[in-house]
Formats: structure tokens, C-alpha cells, sequence
């Protein structure tokens, strides 16, 4: 099945490819024309994975999804949440993002958070959302080599290194986008396709 995942990040679009399996062929936006930058100023996930699958779709009526992602944590009230992919500012940069992030946790002990991605399909026009989420604690500093974004100072429930110190596969079992895709994935099986005509804005 041919879709298209309208993102940028090379890095996503990895992980998405082996984490949906060779049944699914990704298309980038820049292979049906899409060129420009999908914007991405909603005041929620659900809002932003919308706003760019919409994005897609409109200009180029095939099936597509996005997702949206944000690392939630606990001490500072849910944030960077929405804001996680510029925390530091509009150029996406993870290492100011990091870095700005473990300055603001500087001195507290409560160090839970959680990452958590929704994905937004549109399937023949009808929209569909999936969720998914993981718990765990911020590192006091960076480790490991694998994996963007605030990978290197996530520690998952249950672990005692970080996603950036795990292999891509490790990750891909218990990450908040690998449930995510996983739920999208399954809705997306054959038997399954004719029941995305009953209704739409569904959240798994």
C-alpha cells in the first residue's frame, strides 16, 4: 500500500518505514510535490498531526498521515509538550532543546515525564486518530549515540538506559510513535479497511 507520511525528518520516516513493515510503501511529501513546509502551529498534538495531514491531503488528495509528538514532563507542568520540537526556539534544533531542557530541571527531584505521539490518517477522505504513550524519567545529562530529538536523555519505565542508547529495534518495541504506527498499522490491514467508512476522528 502506497501512503504518504508528511514529514520532513528523515528520522521518522525511518523508523516508520520499519516499524510498518514492507506491506506499506512511504511516500515524503517532496515525491507528490509538496515542497514547501508543512506548518505545524496547533496548541495540541492531536491539533498539529491534523493540521499536517490536512495539509497533504488537500493539495494532493491521497492518502496520507502525520503524527505529532511531545515529551511531557511532570515538574514543569506538561511542558515542552506541544512545543517540544522548539523548545529553544523555531530552528528544531535538538541540542538547544536538550540543553534548555535539563537547565530548566536543574534542582528538581520529581524527574517523571512521558513521550507521547498521535497520528493522524486520512483514508479516502476520512480521518482517523491513533494514539501512543511511555512513561519514564529525564537523565541528568545525554547518552547514547541512537535514536533524535530528546532520545538521548529519556529513560523508559522499566530501563535503565536511555532510547539513544538502545539499538533501533529495541526502541521500536516500546517507543510512544512505534505504538502509535503499530495501532495504524493494524487498522490498515485489509480486513480491516472497510471500517474506516463508519466514522471519522476515532482515537485508539
Amino acid at each position: 500500500m502506497d501512503i504518504v507520511f508528511a514529514t520532513g525528518n528523515a528520522h521518522k520516516l525511518h523508523e516508520a518505514e520499519r516499524i510498518l513493515g514492507p506491506s506499506f510503501r512511504l511516500l515524503t511529501p517532496r515525491q507528490v510535490g509538496v515542497e514547501d513546509d508543512i506548518p505545524e502551529w496547533e496548541a495540541t498534538l492531536i491539533g498539529n498531526a491534523q493540521a499536517k495531514a490536512r495539509y497533504i491531503y488537500e493539495r494532493t488528495r491521497l492518502d496520507c498521515f502525520a503524527d505529532d509528538t511531545g515529551l511531557e514532563v511532570d515538574a514543569l507542568g506538561g511542558a515542552p509538550g506541544v512545543l517540544s520540537a522548539r523548545y529553544a526556539g523555531p530552528a528544531h534544533d535538538s541540542a538547544a532543546n536538550m540543553a534548555l531542557l535539563l537547565r530548566n530541571m536543574e534542582g528538581k527531584t520529581d524527574r517523571r515525564a512521558c513521550f507521547r505521539t498521535v497520528v493522524a490518517l486520512i483514508l479516502g477522505g476520512g480521518e482517523h486518530l491513533f494514539e501512543g504513550e511511555v512513561r519514564g524519567r529525564l537523565a541528568t545529562s545525554p547518552s547514547g549515540e541512537v535514536g533524535f530529538g530528546y532520545d538521548p536523555i529519556f529513560i523508559p519505565e522499566g530501563y535503565q538506559i536511555t532510547f539513544a542508547q538502545m539499538s533501533l529495534e529495541e526502541k521500536n518495541t516500546i517507543s510512544h510513535r512505534a505504538r502509535a504506527l503499530q495501532k495504524l498499522a493494524r487498522f490498515l490491514q485489509p480486513a480491516n479497511l472497510f471500517e474506516a467508512e463508519k466514522g471519522r476522528g476515532e482515537l485508539f
